[in-house]
């Protein structure tokens, strides 16, 4: 009987549809084509937000991977933008950081022409990263389980068309057009499901590490000496949005290896002190006049003084908080951290505050909904 009323428990949380999680969702903060760096940087800081869909006019691009999302009249049909990709902070980031020709032996150059780099057209840099490769939408009828399959494999954020053309297709389209559209995010998935803890309480109640797959083990660290331009590159060259910080002290090693990325093994028998982390969302507290000095300082001092920013007032970035958890935490107490600071992975450190690995939203959507499905086989 008991397992009864779990089952039907779960089958109502499985049974909403992605249409259930945009009840207040706001308009879709976008730019044109024609915006500049400068431009783009300024609507990702004040709609806080580390991603923004890129508008021109249809009939002129190729959509990212192919896609052919419009946006149409809603009266007459007629079609008035192509959203053409995606710009992430972390693409702005990589820009202005540029390539290692652009720089003198010690990090410098010209010190980056700040100016000219952020004049660039945003269009300009679609497709530097992986994520601005794809640009997909959802539609409204998918099930919750299905949306979450889709952002446990990478995919961070989709567009959701308000009246769309396509009313019965559930899953991820490349073509699509509506009268407008509003983003769905890794995020907001699991404010949904950190609402839903009664009925799923079992698995919330379970620990880290007794979920198989939660923890990944090998995490890519820059060193509390690393330059913030150094990790920049290192991030854009193996896709990441953040990384932690670590003391060097049982590094050594010269000033080279802090301007590279290495792997902290959860298997290896001496961990890594987490000391901070370096975030591409944390720049968004940078006036474009102070960037330029910003960029020669080391990662750890920037995250010391970006926290001072109005625009963090009252986060875990102000107080710089090192948002962690333990191998024992229970999935509800990880989830909780991570919607409540807005951050977009945990660190997994031991009792000595060693760094053992990460649990991303990605494998917290996966592994959550491996379980809901082994709960409706039960």
């Amino acid at each position: 009987m008991q397992r009864t009323a779990k089952r039907t428990e779960t089958e109502a949380v499985v049974e909403k549809k992605v249409k259930d999680l945009m009840g207040e969702k706001r308009r879709l903060v976008e730019v044109p084509y024609t915006a500049s760096l400068a431009q783009t940087m300024n609507v990702l800081v004040a709609n806080r937000v580390v991603a923004v869909p890129v508008a021109a006019p249809p009939g002129h691009w190729i959509g990212a991977g192919g896609s052919m999302i419009m946006e149409s009249d809603k009266r007459t049909g007629v079609l008035r933008k192509h959203y053409i990709g995606m710009v992430t902070m972390l693409d702005i980031l990589a820009h202005i950081a540029g390539d290692d020709q652009d720089h003198d032996h010690d990090g410098g150059h010209d010190l980056l022409d700040i100016d000219r780099k952020m004049a660039v057209p945003v269009s300009n840099i679609i497709g530097h990263n992986v994520e601005g490769l794809s640009l997909w939408t959802l539609n409204p009828n998918t099930s919750i389980l299905d949306c979450m399959e889709i952002f446990s494999k990478g995919i961070h954020r989709a567009l959701v068309p308000v009246d769309g053309q396509v009313e019965e297709a559930v899953g991820v389209e490349l073509v699509e057009s509506a009268s407008s559209y509003r983003m769905l995010t890794q995020m907001d998935v699991l404010r949904f499901l950190r609402e839903k803890v009664p009925e799923i309480e079992g698995i919330l109640r379970l620990s880290v590490k007794e979920m198989e797959g939660m923890i990944n083990e090998n995490v890519m660290a820059i060193t509390d000496k690393t330059k913030v331009i150094e990790a920049i590159k290192c991030m854009k060259s193996s896709f990441l949005n953040a990384v932690p910080i670590v003391g060097s002290t049982q590094l050594g090693g010269d000033q080279q290896s802090h301007a590279q990325l290495f792997t902290v093994n959860f298997t290896e028998t001496r961990g890594k002190k987490l000391v901070g982390t370096f975030s591409a969302t944390d720049l968004r507290g940078c006036q474009l006049a102070t960037l330029q000095s910003w960029l020669l300082e080391t990662a750890l001092d920037f995250t010391e003084t970006v926290r001072k920013s109005p625009l963090f007032e009252g986060t875990a970035v102000a107080v710089r908080e090192l948002v962690t958890c333990r191998p024992e935490s229970s999935l509800e107490e990880v989830m909780e951290k991570v919607v409540s600071n807005h951050v977009h992975r945990i660190w997994v450190t031991d009792e000595h505050g060693l760094l053992l690995g990460l649990v991303s939203l990605s494998d917290m959507i996966r592994v959550i909904r491996l379980s809901l499905l082994s709960q409706l086989e039960s």
